[in-house]
């Protein structure tokens, strides 16, 4: 009997990862993925007259950490935005919002989230890829983004898809939920693949 619960077990696999453009009946499920996080680290910024550094800290308790709804208009598709999603099972697991600012081609990573059940199983990084893709496509010549200072599993996993820290606002965030955080802004080249 063991033996065949084992089997079973083996057998079983996660379903695969189809990756699409959005479309406007994904709206309500990409707005319903939970993008909060907890962390147990954050990055605090060093500052002196010369320059900035980021230094990795410890917080206890761990850091809990729910983006406000902020009403934001849904894009009905002409709005510059390019969308895709990654779906496992038929149910949309992350997705990645993007434009492209023409004026610096430069490729801007407006939104991206991945449903906590399939973190850190490569659907994240997935998703940027192709986001970078597309980027190139259009003759973006880097990818940017912005990520406050206490989402370090987000630097992290940043870090490990070729961005690198190219600036930061210490006022970024003033007059919002998110007041007394950082803005990092981190950038990758898109001349290579």
């Amino acid at each position: 009997m063991s033996g065949s619960s084992a089997g079973s077990a083996r057998e079983y696999s996660a379903p695969p990862i189809v990756h699409r453009s959005a479309a406007p009946a994904d709206r309500e499920r990409i707005e319903a993925i939970d993008d909060s996080f907890t962390t147990d680290r954050i990055y605090e910024v060093v500052a002196d007259g010369a320059g900035f550094a980021l230094r990795e800290r410890i917080v206890d308790p761990p850091l809990v950490k729910v983006f406000p709804d902020e009403g934001e208009d849904e894009d009905d598709g002409s709005g510059g935005t390019y969308v895709e999603v990654a779906v496992a099972g038929g149910e949309v697991c992350g997705f990645v919002e993007v434009g492209v600012e023409e004026w610096h081609s430069r490729l801007v990573v407006h939104r991206i989230a991945v449903a906590p059940a399939h973190r850190g199983r490569g659907v994240g990084a997935a998703l940027m890829e192709r986001a970078c893709a597309y980027g190139r496509r259009a003759g973006a010549r880097t990818a940017w983004l912005e990520v406050t200072n206490v989402n370090a599993p987000a630097v992290r996993a940043y870090r490990r898809m070729g961005f690198e820290l190219c600036g930061l606002d210490t006022t970024f965030y003033r007059g919002t939920a998110s007041e007394g955080e950082t803005a990092l802004f981190m950038s990758r080249g898109l001349d290579t693949p």
